[in-house]
């Protein structure tokens, strides 16, 4: 049993290291959260400056820097690069899919380790994270693991398991802040009302969680107070307060947002988790316990992050662990002969499949036919419609990406159909991972290419010289990153006024969209255009001698 153990687990980190790490650095990070993580840990690097976080040399309260430490630490043995900023949530990927099989193995048996591994590896955007540089796959897991110790407590009473389950909250504190806090005791609470107000944890108990989170996550806020930078303390709290509140840097949304993003967005497990919420009576007492744990998880956060103004894609991706839990559990169910497969099941199965595998495969269709497109005036937005206009070569094959997964996804149903479950239902997992890989390395890097490609392009020309680039109209941190912006000496600099209008000592460039370029034009004479490129306008103005 051991032997067995100890192969499957090398055999998943090899497989782990396949899927997550290559390729990494074939597309350049992407504004906002990837490129400002990245800049972060560089302006650490710069400055040597390791106890507090800064975004253009300046501090910056939104994070703390656990993962900007792990960043700097990968930029330091790699270099500073996509790879390197990438790194880390590959390695968490690699954690995560062994902390899935070992719980998984634990809890059922290795059949459904590895049924819930495979899940979660073979679901669109849990895989599609692991992938990127930005904090959440680690702030997720920390939050899982601290969860996971406190369902073993509760089952075994044991206070070493509250002492782990504390110190894990406290990584999640110093990876992302006390949302992690918030989370892990809104979950409890539900715990508590569903038992009906019994005692979960006494004072003395709860004290020692406190001090076991505070002992982690208070580290950053201590170095703060001692390093005399104790005013980024407050501005971080008010960050938190104005996220939840409001909507921030314009992302706003439906209610309903994140369900959809969640039964999109980790296909094909979340398919299958809409069949978990009947219990099975096969199940034993603390199976029962942990599958309530990973409702309440799955609902709290949903609910959480649905009612919160700001709405981002992976602010519900702590949802992967329990969505993919539950749809380990049907999987392996349906796989047992323990429940039956429904016809419902595979229209939505490929439903979804069409839907997302049209639109892959449309998409060399569209930059074939774009003039016709931009001509029909169907696309309203100026800045659009030059992004459209980018030079990007579409061999006509990454269509075939979309064919893939509808195709695949038929394929298996029809095995399924004939009462093959097991070849049907892990099939779909393959085929979904293979399609999420082929798009990550030949659909991504052409989408970027649209997006910001002609911007990224202007800021690498300026790498080496000495000059200050910055942004109008719009934020973005790819200009300090790309540029590889040192810290300044003139403190004028962080002065916008004083860039267009004042007795500058050195060259400026201002990049601005396209759909801002005439008021820039008109407000600030002494702007130059040097060219403009799909959607973005580029300026210079020279010091005056």
């Amino acid at each position: 049993m051991k032997s067995t153990v100890l192969r499957n687990n090398i055999i998943i980190t090899i497989a782990g290291l396949l899927l997550f790490v290559p390729f990494l650095g074939a597309v350049h990070l992407f504004d906002w959260d990837e490129i400002n993580f990245a800049e972060c840990a560089r302006e650490m690097l710069v400055t040597h400056d390791y106890f507090s976080v800064k975004i253009n040399f300046q501090p910056f309260w939104e994070k703390p820097p656990l993962f900007i430490w792990m960043q700097a630490i990968s930029m330091t043995l790699f270099g500073v690069s996509e790879f390197a900023a990438r790194l880390p949530n590959a390695i968490c990927g690699v954690v995560t899919l062994l902390v899935l099989y070992n719980i998984g193995r634990k809890l059922v048996d290795e059949r459904f380790g590895l049924i819930w591994m495979l899940a979660y590896a073979g679901s669109f955007l849990p895989h599609f994270y692991f992938k990127s540089g930005i904090i959440d796959p680690w702030f997720n897991l920390f939050i899982f693991s601290g969860i996971y110790y406190f369902i073993l407590y509760t089952n075994a009473k044991a206070i070493r398991l509250l002492i782990i389950s504390s110190l894990f909250i406290g990584l999640g504190v110093l990876t992302k802040g006390p949302v992690a806090v918030l989370v892990f005791a809104l979950c409890v609470g539900v715990y508590w009302i569903i038992k009906k107000f019994r005692h979960v944890l006494t004072l003395k108990q709860i004290l020692i969680f406190i001090i076991g989170v505070a002992s982690v996550g208070g580290l950053w806020f201590l170095m703060l107070v001692l390093t005399g930078n104790s005013g980024i303390i407050k501005e971080f709290f008010l960050y938190q307060v104005r996220l939840f509140s409001t909507q921030d840097a314009g992302h706003g949304g439906p209610f309903y947002y994140h369900w959809l993003v969640l039964l999109i967005g980790c296909f094909p497990v979340s398919v299958f988790a809409l069949r978990s919420f009947k219990g099975s009576v096969s199940d034993t007492p603390f199976q029962k316990h942990f599958k309530l744990w990973m409702m309440i998880l799955f609902i709290v956060v949903l609910i959480l992050f649905s009612i919160v103004k700001t709405k981002i894609v992976h602010y519900s991706s702590l949802c992967y662990f329990p969505l993919s839990f539950m749809g380990a559990y049907v999987t392996y169910k349906l796989i047992a002969g323990e429940m039956q497969w429904k016809k419902s099941t595979s229209v939505i199965l490929m439903s979804i499949a069409s839907v997302v595998g049209l639109l892959i495969f449309l998409l060399p269709f569209v930059d074939r036919y774009k003039q016709e497109l931009i001509s029909s005036n169907l696309i309203d937005d100026a800045y659009t419609i030059e992004n459209l206009k980018a030079n990007v070569y579409w061999s006509g094959f990454e269509g075939g990406i979309g064919l893939l997964l509808i195709v695949g996804v038929g394929v298996m149903l029809f095995y399924i159909k004939r009462k093959n479950i097991a070849t049907g239902v892990i099939g779909i997992f393959i085929i979904s991972l293979i399609t999420i890989n082929l798009a990550a390395l030949i659909v991504a890097p052409k989408i970027e290419q649209y997006s910001q490609g002609a911007a990224i392009e202007f800021y690498q020309y300026l790498k080496n010289e000495d000059c200050y680039v910055e942004t109008l109209g719009y934020k973005s941190y790819a200009n300090l990153f790309y540029t590889n912006k040192r810290e300044p000496l003139n403190k004028n600099s962080y002065d916008m006024d004083w860039l267009k209008l004042g007795p500058i000592d050195k060259t400026v460039y201002i990049v601005c969209k396209i759909t801002d370029a005439e008021e820039s034009k008109t407000r600030y004479p002494e702007l130059k255009e040097i060219y403009r490129k799909n959607g973005f306008v580029f300026y210079v103005r020279k010091p005056k001698k």
